[in-house]
């Protein structure tokens, strides 16, 4: 299996901030290429345990490649808001890098890229039967318009919706690049990249239920720590960092965290020079009391 790894983003300031230290053991709830989880598994050496997670059987085998070396992680093909399921016990580090891996668009048959054709698929676990094509297809003007409006935060997501009916009438919408064509034809010349990025965004996180896996991970992670165990989630939109915000609030407001980050860290620009991905990125930590 040929792979491009990507290095993760942050990954100083999240082992930083996960306090990897001999002998514990960490979660990595989104394997995705085992980037992070490599950099914690060299920080461990052989004293303690990662468990590495992600619902992409493709990121399993990669990450299962990559740290074939170690000994000391095991890798389970899940969704994170299974976690307590998954667990036997507590831990001392918890690590969320959300939404879309490198990999995972750079695989145009995976339908997640807006550069490159492919079917409208967007499913991180490839076993669901719910995909892009099927909501852009059979989804009423009404439904689409909400999608695109909670979950991508999209200005025209009235005229997307009323353009993607109307395109119906000629047939079936399967590709990537047809669907951009019909939001690029809807809305005004100086929005259309980013409407194009929102409204693939929205239609992720309804096929993958992204927002309702990471308020369950979010409620359940705090339970799952050790005294003095910590919290760290990367987020790439501002309905995830809302969510990481508000919950580790709470989460402060019961007395069972306490917060590290009071603003959310961001890349450095050199940082972002040389990956892209991270320009968006936000991260927050909180310690277990």
């Amino acid at each position: 299996m040929s792979v491009n790894y990507h290095t993760p983003v942050m990954l100083k300031e999240t082992i930083d901030l996960l306090n990897v230290r001999y002998g514990k053991t960490y979660v990595d709830c989104t394997l995705g290429g085992g980037g992070h989880a490599k950099a914690i598994l060299q920080v461990l050496g052989s004293g303690g345990w990662v468990l590495g997670i992600d619902q992409d059987e493709s990121a399993i085998e990669a990450a299962r490649i990559r740290l074939s070396e170690h000994q000391n992680i095991r890798c389970v093909k899940d969704n994170f808001r299974n976690l307590k399921k998954i667990l036997s016990g507590p831990v001392d580090g918890i690590l969320l890098d959300l939404g879309v891996s490198s990999h995972q668009i750079d695989a145009a048959e995976r339908g997640f890229s807006i550069r490159e054709d492919g079917p409208l698929d967007m499913r991180m676990d490839c076993s669901l039967p719910l995909t892009a094509e099927t909501i852009v297809d059979h989804y009423d003007q009404e439904e689409l318009a909400r999608i695109f409006r909670e979950y991508g935060e999209e200005r025209f997501a009235g005229r997307v919706a009323k353009g993607i009916i109307l395109a119906r009438g000629t047939g079936d919408i399967k590709t990537t690049l047809q669907l951009k064509t019909i939001i690029e034809k809807a809305i005004p010349t100086w929005k259309k990249r980013e409407s194009v990025t929102r409204i693939f965004q929205a239609l992720r996180i309804a096929v993958n239920e992204e927002l309702r896996s990471l308020e369950t991970i979010l409620k359940d992670a705090v339970d799952l720590l050790r005294p003095g165990g910590r919290l760290v989630v990367i987020s790439y939109h501002s309905l995830e960092d809302r969510l990481v915000k508000h919950s580790l609030r709470q989460a402060k407001e019961e007395k069972k965290l306490k917060v590290l980050t009071k603003k959310p860290l961001t890349p450095s620009e050199a940082e972002i020079a040389s990956n892209a991905r991270a320009r968006s990125a936000k991260l927050r930590a909180g310690e277990r009391l």
